[in-house]
C-alpha cells in the first residue's frame, strides 16, 4: 500500500477532466472586462460557467458572485451583510459553536469591532442544532441567521431548509455555509430558503483558490473589496476565468453524481466505522449515524493525543487523516466541535477525522484498521494524555 488519503474534507484532488478544461481556457487569456474580442471570449466563458453554476443551485445567474473560496465567501456574507445593516437598529445575529473558523472568527470581528451582538447556539450531543432553539433565539433586532449545511469535522447535516422556513417567516437574512455538503447534498436554494449560500472548489474536486457566494436577488450587501466594480459590483478584481469555469464544471459533476457516489461510501463507512468498534473497544464514535455526511468517520480515542497520531500514520505508515478542520491544525488546541458537544478538553485532543472520496477502497480501509491499533499504541507510549 502506497499511501492511503483520507482528508478528502480538507482537500480533494482537482479532477483530470477538470483541469484539461482549464488548461483549454488557460490559452484565451483575455481579460473579461475588455471589450475587444479576446475579452469578449473570456467574458462568454465566465458567463457560461455563471449559468451552470445558477442552474445547480436553481438560482437566477445573476445571482452568482464568483470569489476565491469559501473563506472569502463566507467572509463577504457575513461582512457585507453587517456593513449593510450599519446604520440599522437590527444589530443581532445567530449562529452555531461548531461552524467553521471562517464563521466563527469573522463573527469575532464584527463583535469587536461594531455593536454587533451574536448568540451561539449549542448543538446536542450528535451535533445537531434543533430549529426550535433557533426560533427561541430569535429577537427583534436580528438581522441574520448564519449556519452551516453539514459540519467540516464531524460531518453531522443540520436542518437547512427547517431553519430557512424561520428566517423567511420572520424576514430575516439566512446563511449557509455549504462547502463541505455541495458533494452529497441538494443545493436547491429556493428548496432549502437560504438567502446566502458559500461554495468552493477545493472541497469538490475542482482547483482551489476559487468559489462563489450565492446573493439572493435584493438581498442587502455591501462589498468587501473595491476596484473596478467586477461581479456586479459586489466583489471587483480581474475575474480567474480558467479557475472559475472549472469551479463550476466540478460542481455541475458531484452534483450528477452525488447520489451514487453517496451509496457507494455510505458502504464503506459504515464498515469502516464497525470495524474500529470492533479492533478498539474504547473508541468514542462523534456524531449523528445517520444525519452525517456519506464520507465522514469521526472517532475520540481516549488516552491517545490526535496530533500524535496524526503525524505517526503519516510518517511510518503514508495514511493521510486529520484531528479536525485543516485549518484548525496550525495552531493545535481540543476541539471547539468537541467540546460544544460537551466533551471534557482531555477527550477533546483525542478525535480523528478520516473523510473519503471518490479513490477510497475498501482494501484502503482494511489497510488502515490492520495498521491503526499498533499505531495507537505506539501514539500512546510517545506522548499519552491522562483523562
Amino acid at each position: 500500500m502506497k499511501q492511503v488519503y483520507l482528508d478528502y474534507a480538507a482537500a480533494t484532488p482537482c479532477d483530470r477532466k477538470i483541469l484539461k478544461l482549464m488548461e483549454k481556457i488557460y490559452f484565451e487569456f483575455g481579460n473579461p472586462s475588455s471589450i475587444h474580442l479576446l475579452g469578449e471570449k473570456a467574458k462568454q466563458y465566465l458567463e457560461i460557467a455563471r449559468n451552470k453554476v445558477a442552474k445547480v443551485l436553481n438560482a437566477d445567474s445573476k445571482e452568482i458572485i464568483f470569489v476565491s473560496g469559501g473563506t472569502e465567501s463566507v467572509n463577504l456574507a457575513l461582512q457585507g451583510v453587517a456593513r449593510a445593516f450599519m446604520n440599522s437598529p437590527k444589530r443581532h445575529i445567530i449562529s452555531t459553536k461548531i461552524e467553521h473558523h471562517a464563521v466563527l472568527n469573522t463573527l469575532k470581528y464584527l463583535e469587536k469591532e461594531t455593536n454587533l451582538k451574536v448568540t451561539y447556539l449549542k448543538p446536542n450531543n450528535k451535533g445537531i442544532i434543533n430549529p426550535l432553539d433557533v426560533k427561541k433565539a430569535i429577537r427583534k433586532d436580528t438581522l441574520l441567521i448564519s449556519i452551516m449545511y453539514a459540519n467540516n469535522e464531524i460531518g453531522t447535516i443540520q436542518p437547512v431548509k427547517e431553519i430557512g422556513k424561520l428566517a423567511k417567516r420572520r424576514n430575516i437574512i439566512f446563511h449557509t455555509d455549504a462547502c463541505q455538503a455541495a458533494g452529497f447534498r441538494e443545493l436547491n436554494v429556493k428548496k432549502l430558503n437560504v438567502d446566502l449560500m458559500s461554495l468552493n472548489g477545493s472541497k469538490i474536486y475542482g482547483p482551489r483558490g476559487v468559489g462563489c457566494l450565492y446573493v439572493k436577488k435584493d438581498t442587502p450587501i455591501k462589498p468587501l473589496i473595491f476596484g473596478g466594480g467586477q461581479e456586479k459590483g459586489i466583489r471587483s478584481g480581474t475575474e480567474n476565468v480558467p479557475a472559475i469555469c472549472g469551479f463550476a464544471s466540478s460542481l455541475e459533476l458531484v452534483q450528477r453524481n452525488k447520489i451514487k457516489e453517496s451509496k457507494r461510501l455510505i458502504k464503506i463507512r459504515d464498515y469502516f466505522i464497525k470495524e474500529i468498534k470492533k479492533k478498539v473497544p474504547e473508541a468514542i464514535s462523534v456524531g449523528d449515524e445517520k444525519l452525517r455526511l456519506p464520507n465522514n468517520v469521526y472517532f475520540i480515542f481516549p488516552g491517545t493525543r490526535g496530533e500524535v497520531l496524526i503525524r505517526l500514520l503519516s510518517k511510518n505508515f503514508s495514511i493521510y487523516c486529520s484531528t479536525a478542520s485543516a485549518c484548525s491544525n496550525i495552531n493545535p488546541e481540543p476541539s471547539h466541535v468537541l467540546l460544544s458537544l460537551g466533551y471534557p478538553p482531555q477527550l477533546s485532543q483525542c478525535g480523528i477525522r478520516f473523510s473519503l472520496g471518490k479513490n477510497t477502497t475498501f482494501n484502503e480501509i482494511n489497510y488502515v484498521l490492520k495498521i491503526l491499533p499498533k499505531a495507537l499504541r505506539e501514539a500512546k507510549e510517545i506522548s499519552p494524555i491522562l483523562i
